[in-house]
């Protein structure tokens, strides 16, 4: 059974839209498929006894670009990973409180190039703040081939494949 993008794209924001504050593209990026951006902000923190006694805290954000379209080529990819570090790293406010922020690039298509799917896989960017003192920042890579249902990520983006697979599963038990 063929998924239908339109159909997946959207159990996707919806799933994102739990914990992300999602904004969709509304034709401010012409010549790349970006369909939404999704923002994860956390802060935790302790005291002892009252607010002015910190015992810790951290900061832990994450910054999605979600991309789609019919077909991704080697070239496309490329850019949506580069637009993505251009305009997610300047967000990044490194502080010593500053545990990581993470940029996640997510590509939907119902197909790839081969060569577009090793530059997924191999895509990697790292980068730490103050000598890892005020945290780093991770490129995440994913690619999910609605065709076969086939997911590629880069090493740090991992945990996309585990992500990808429910929804595959949800998509597939809904009547």
């Amino acid at each position: 059974m063929a998924i239908e993008r339109q159909d997946f794209m959207s159990y996707i924001q919806d799933s994102f839209s739990a914990y992300y504050n999602v904004t969709e593209n509304n034709g401010e990026i012409t010549e790349l498929p970006l369909s939404f951006k999704a923002d994860f902000m956390q802060r935790g923190e302790k005291y002892w006894i009252t607010k002015s006694v910190h015992i810790w805290a951290n900061e832990t954000n994450e910054f999605c670009y979600v991309f789609s379209d019919e077909f991704f080529d080697r070239s496309t990819v490329a850019k949506c990973i580069d637009y993505a570090l251009d305009e997610g790293l300047p967000r990044v406010k490194p502080h010593k409180e500053h545990q990581y922020t993470n940029i996640k690039v997510i590509f939907v298509a119902s197909a790839f190039e081969k060569d577009a799917l090793e530059e997924i896989r191999s895509r990697k960017f790292s980068k730490n703040y103050n000598h890892s003192f005020w945290g780093y920042s991770t490129l995440l890579t994913g690619a999910a081939d609605l065709s076969s249902e086939k997911v590629t990520t880069n090493r740090a983006g991992a945990e996309l494949e585990k992500y990808f697979r429910k929804l595959f599963a949800a998509y597939n038990k809904k009547p």
